[in-house]
């Protein structure tokens, strides 16, 4: 997966915690945030050991 793929990623989930969130949706915004946070530190933690 490219950078600009994982940018796109990070960012949907971004997206769609902003919209679940705005919809009363609290559980599936918490989730997509969280997943969104994790998946982006792991991607700079790899960035940082190459």
């Amino acid at each position: 997966m490219t950078d600009f793929q994982r940018d796109i990623l990070i960012g949907l989930m971004f997206i769609v915690g902003i919209l679940g969130f705005l919809s009363g949706e609290f559980i599936v915004s918490t989730i997509t945030f969280a997943t969104a946070a994790i998946f982006s530190n792991i991607v700079l933690s790899r960035r940082l050991l190459d």
